[in-house]
């Protein structure tokens, strides 16, 4: 074993030799005289040495060269990740996707969609940027949950799920506030009302109903204020944004309650008190 590993490091270091290391896109030795064990070998050190776009075009070079071989599917999954890891995604998202088209049935097909939806999700970073992208991971991820629930990515797929559908709630919550600071209450109760109606499950939800008591307050419509407040004290009656509303509706004389047959007030009766009307 120790004599078969010593003759592999050699080979590996003769092929590095003789691929060259600089010049990748033009070798002093055709790859066609290569096996594709060792292109792919060569691509592995690359990998390991942190050149990842060289890495990426060695795996292409096995699938292009020894595309029936088994070498091939494992090159172009790899390829995927060493574009992925290169932050190159959309090359990264060719690579997954053509795997899912070749080999759908593949057990590293789970593995490819996961590749894909995080080609997406790690270009999530500002709220306050063009949310295109959330949505686009979203989507991808939701295929990695509903086709391969079973396989080993699926758990990381949801919490990532959970993470983009926050930011989403996120963006709209930015939204809001930059109407609430110009005083553009009816913009900002629209925004909010997303939150509450769409995004629920998200930690942002809390703050998006104590925006709708101050907003509806500053309207004078003290009916969907109190509503707000009271779905508020029922579901977050610990938080401080609970006790911010509180704060506000006492000091007008008014308590948080659902009145009337807003949208707000049919919330509280038909979800939290299950009063369907």
């Amino acid at each position: 074993m120790a004599g078969r590993a010593a003759r592999r490091g050699l080979t590996a270091l003769l092929l590095a030799a003789g691929l060259g290391a600089c010049g990748v896109t033009a070798p002093r030795v055709p790859l066609e005289n290569y096996t594709a064990s060792e292109i792919f070998e060569r691509a592995e050190f690359e990998l390991n040495r942190g050149k990842e776009d060289q890495a990426a075009f060695y795996f292409g070079e096995v699938e292009r060269l020894y595309p029936y071989s088994e070498l091939a599917k494992r090159a172009l999954i790899m390829q995927a990740f060493s574009f992925h890891r290169d932050t190159d995604y959309e090359n990264s998202r060719a690579a997954a996707q053509r795997y899912i088209d070749f080999y759908p049935a593949d057990e590293d097909a789970a593995y490819a969609q996961y590749l894909l939806a995080l080609s997406y999700y790690d270009q999530i970073d500002e709220v306050g940027r063009d949310q295109g992208l959330t949505f686009q991971a979203l989507q991808a991820l939701r295929v990695v949950i509903e086709r391969y629930p079973d396989s080993e990515y699926a758990q990381s797929a949801i919490l990532k799920f959970d993470l983009a559908f926050d930011h989403l709630a996120g963006k709209e919550m930015e939204v809001g506030r930059f109407y609430m600071r110009r005083a553009h209450y009816a913009a900002a109760i629209k925004r909010f009302r997303v939150v509450v109606e769409d995004f629920q499950t998200t930690s942002h939800t809390p703050e998006a109903l104590h925006r709708l008591v101050e907003a509806y307050l500053s309207l004078g419509l003290a009916e969907e204020a109190q509503a707000a407040g009271a779905i508020l004290g029922h579901n977050y009656q610990s938080s401080e944004w609970y006790q911010d509303s509180y704060a506000l509706l006492t000091g007008q004389g008014l308590e948080p309650r659902a009145l009337g047959n807003n949208w707000l007030s049919q919330i509280y009766r038909q979800v939290l008190r299950g009063e369907w009307l």
